[in-house]
């Protein structure tokens, strides 16, 4: 394992430091919007365009990417990420926050791009390894960065400060890095009427997993705060949800190697909504409680996008797998953009104790559909079944790292022309 790393470390620490940042603003944002008084829906409005921005970057980044090289693409992204953040402590206005999260969004699915193209190059033969590094790498940078909101607290400057030093420290070890640079960058082309034909599930799973995420990222520290929860109890709160994400997401897949995944589906949907309303039922009771259940709605609701692109993969041939993905990935974004939205209305509307319940809807309603399409189809057999990976949301070059998709010579260069079956040749639904 170590070996297979080695090359690809200095990439995997620049992108370490950058999400232990990231991982912090989102959570400071939350936390500074409630002692300003934002409303829910004014929260997530602001929260919605990071996601917004995430979509449009995925397709005007990578011509910009091509045209300037990825080294002074990164670097003027994380620069320009590193303003943003000081920008956000500098003007707190609503609608000032909402321009800054768009340009936000744009400037992180860029990092994401640039960094998972270069881990791509290097893979040869080490493509499931690596995988599994970057993962984890992730997950855990996501939890620790939560963390730091505890050394100055939501209302000083400093903790901007601090995001925008992560983000210009993780240009380091990326800007000295011997890797070679990587081949261009293509955007995804398979449209998503297609996707929902040949996988109405995974089209399903991938549009929730957006709501119930974006949901969660852009409100979980309002909601906290609202509790009764000091900064730090807020940054425990958020990362036991990363980390419960983390450690579930194995033996979620081992349920899901062995059963029909849409049934698996199903019981995940029905925990991760019981552990939403235990944490309405304990929020401002017992901070122990609210914590623990968090994790296990963490454990169970951040499995959704596994199970969904496992869905996707196990119904599209090998060929398509990775253009379905893709195309995965702009519809778990669009319900990101949705889903902070219709939370902060409710929490408006109802209070802040009504945003786990709304969590809870969402993850029943994906349950309903697919127990309908479970009556409707029949399951793949398990000869057809892919392996069951651990992965949660960045960018589309992701996909191509995914050791399920075809390993193509061109490292990291896909063909996004025309799927080649025709409507009439697509697999039944199921």
């Amino acid at each position: 394992m170590i070996s297979a790393i080695l090359p690809v470390s200095s990439l995997l620490l620049g992108m370490a430091i950058l999400l232990a940042g990231s991982g912090l603003i989102g959570t400071l944002l939350g936390l500074r919007a409630s002692v300003e008084g934002f409303t829910g829906l004014s929260l997530g409005l602001i929260m919605s365009g990071f996601f917004g921005g995430y979509i449009v970057g995925a397709f005007v980044c990578p011509p910009l990417i091509r045209r300037i090289g990825h080294i002074r693409a990164f670097t003027a992204m994380a620069a320009l990420a590193a303003v943003v953040s000081l920008l956000y402590g500098m003007l707190v206005d609503p609608w000032v926050w909402w321009v800054l999260r768009v340009i936000h969004g744009v400037t992180m699915v860029a990092i994401y791009m640039i960094i998972e193209s270069w881990l791509n190059e290097q893979m040869h033969d080490k493509r499931g390894k690596i995988f599994a590094a970057y993962m984890m790498v992730s997950f855990v940078a996501l939890g620790l960065g939560q963390f730091m909101i505890a050394i100055y607290g939501a209302e000083h400057m400093g903790s901007f400060a601090l995001v925008a030093i992560f983000y210009c420290l993780g240009l380091v070890p990326i800007a000295l890095t011997p890797v070679d640079q990587p081949t261009p960058i293509h955007t995804p082309r398979l449209p998503l009427a297609r996707l929902y034909r040949v996988s109405p599930v995974g089209f399903m799973g991938g549009l929730v997993s957006g709501l119930v995420s974006g949901a969660f990222w852009g409100l979980s520290a309002a909601f906290a705060a609202a509790q009764g929860l000091d900064d730090f109890h807020v940054a425990v709160f958020t990362a036991a949800a990363i980390f419960g994400g983390a450690f579930m997401q194995w033996p979620v897949g081992h349920a899901a190697e062995h059963r029909d995944r849409r049934v698996v589906l199903v019981s995940v949907c029905v925990l991760s909504a019981l552990c939403a309303v235990a944490m309405a039922s304990v929020g401002g009771l017992s901070v122990l409680a609210l914590v623990v259940a968090t994790g296990f709605y963490g454990g169970f609701a951040f499995t959704l996008y596994s199970l969904a692109v496992a869905q996707t993969h196990d119904r599209f041939h090998s060929s398509e797998a990775l253009e379905a993905t893709k195309a995965l990935l702009v519809l778990h974004g669009t319900g990101a953009v949705i889903g902070p939205v219709v939370a902060g209305g409710v929490m408006s509307a109802l209070g802040a104790r009504a945003f786990p319940l709304v969590l809870a809807v969402m993850l029943l309603a994906l349950g309903v559909f697919t127990l309908w399409r479970i009556r409707r189809d029949a399951p793949v057999p398990d000869a057809e079944l892919t392996e069951f990976l651990p992965v949660h949301r960045t960018s589309v070059m992701a996909m191509e790292m995914d050791p399920r998709t075809p390993d193509t010579s061109t490292h990291g260069e896909t063909d996004t022309g025309s799927p080649p079956a025709a409507d009439a040749a697509d697999p039944p639904p199921r």
